[in-house]
């Protein structure tokens, strides 16, 4: 298959509406071809194309910066000689410098299919800049690398943060392309935004669901999205981070496990199985236990359960992360009424509202597990309701049948 740069690479016909246009690139550490060279060497190497600038998101152009909140400095790049604006620095907003250094900005980042992943949002406040500015934006479409499945309540009025774009659950289903579609048709942006399309993507084929593997290869779009197996999990696992449970940063497989030093695998499996079983299809749990080298308990054994994705015994259509580590944590809580499980730090930029709520996009989450009372058939209720407009609501972008 084909993603949107190899196709502007390759398709001068394509790049025919870029002339005599000054052209920058958003990009990441996988925005690159399938020969695995970055983006912004490949355009840099074509004629026809005048490459003026480059931006970089969370984690930085070339992929810097480890955690959250750690930001990245603007810099002249040595190779290319231009400017390279960071979006995640002392503003998350182009300037209107920034934008005005430009005619066409190309944006090839590679999402994971989830709504607190930030380049959502920075791809949010880059269309709404070009729209004042009158600036266009391409997106060079890739796919999204857990596909189609929809899951998750989603984000209520007021709850707009850095980790949430927009009104959309946490698993929404779309590509990067079709999710520019949506912002310019929800927020009634004026503003030339073409998508160039991938050929071949096929959301719904073994052995990826999504993803091309053994065809493409995969590179950290973060630091800690470190294979495809991380982001089938994160929809979940991203709820840890808004809490005291190491979600396995500082381990080698970040997101795909969590644990403490006083957790009980065991019992925590066996509570999930007698509170609702059907949410923890599709994948198999494995008590495990780790020491991070790094942020949440460092140095500390911890006990823990790791998802496994990957292998037969995935079912793509029946797992359910958001659901499953909605599961644990409601497990936890019940076994342990009074753990300190909400973390109270400072969360992407956001000081007065829990990291936990601003993950899920409102308070209801965390007060259904707090809620002795409340049971996983209450969850399922809201979340089933909010699941099922937002699949009405995306048909009109879907660019991939």
């Amino acid at each position: 298959m084909k993603f949107g740069i190899d196709r502007l690479l390759e398709e001068s016909a394509l790049r025919k509406p870029l002339a005599g246009r000054r052209v920058a690139l958003l990009a990441h550490p996988a925005s690159a071809t399938r020969d695995l060279v970055h983006s912004l060497d490949a355009l840099a190497s074509l004629k026809d194309i005048n490459l003026v600038a480059a931006f970089g998101p969370q984690h930085g152009l070339r992929g810097d910066k480890q955690d959250n909140m750690i930001e990245s400095p603007d810099f002249n790049d040595p190779v290319h000689g231009i400017p390279v604006f960071s979006l995640y620095g002392e503003l998350r907003r182009p300037t209107a410098a920034m934008m005005d250094s430009f005619d066409v900005l190309l944006v090839d980042l590679q999402d994971v299919g989830c709504r607190v992943y930030t380049f959502i949002t920075t791809l949010r406040y880059v269309l709404e800049a070009a729209a004042e500015r009158g600036k266009a934006v391409w997106v060079l479409d890739r796919p999204n690398p857990v596909g189609r499945p929809v899951e998750g309540l989603r984000l209520r009025p007021g709850w707009e943060s850095f980790v949430g774009a927009g009104p959309l659950p946490m698993r929404h289903g779309l590509t990067l392309g079709e999710l520019a579609k949506w912002f310019v048709k929800t927020l009634r942006l004026d503003v030339e935004c073409e998508v160039v399309t991938m050929d071949g993507w096929q959301p719904s084929s073994a052995p990826g669901y999504g993803w091309p593997l053994g065809e493409r290869a995969w590179v950290n779009p973060s630091p800690n999205a470190s294979n495809l197996w991380m982001a089938r999990c994160y929809p979940g696992t991203i709820m840890v981070e808004g809490t005291t449970l190491s979600e396995g940063r500082g381990t080698t497989r970040p997101l795909e496990l969590f644990g403490a030093p006083d957790l009980e695998p065991r019992a925590l499996m066996a509570k999930m199985e007698s509170l609702a079983p059907q949410w923890m299809r599709g994948c198999r749990l494995r008590g495990c236990w780790f020491a991070p080298t790094f942020h949440k308990h460092a140095g500390k054994p911890c006990a823990g359960i790791q998802i496994h994705v990957d292998d037969a015994a995935y079912d793509h259509d029946a797992f359910r992360p958001w659901r499953l580590f909605s599961l644990a944590l409601k497990s936890w809580r019940t076994l342990r009424p009074d753990y300190d499980l909400w973390r109270d730090f400072p969360y992407e930029y956001e000081r007065d509202r829990l990291a936990i709520d601003l993950i899920n996009g409102s308070e209801l989450l965390r007060q259904w597990v707090d809620n002795s009372a409340a049971t996983p058939a209450d969850l399922d209720i809201l979340a089933a309701a909010d699941e099922a407009t937002w699949l009405s609501e995306r048909e009109s972008v879907l660019l991939y049948r």
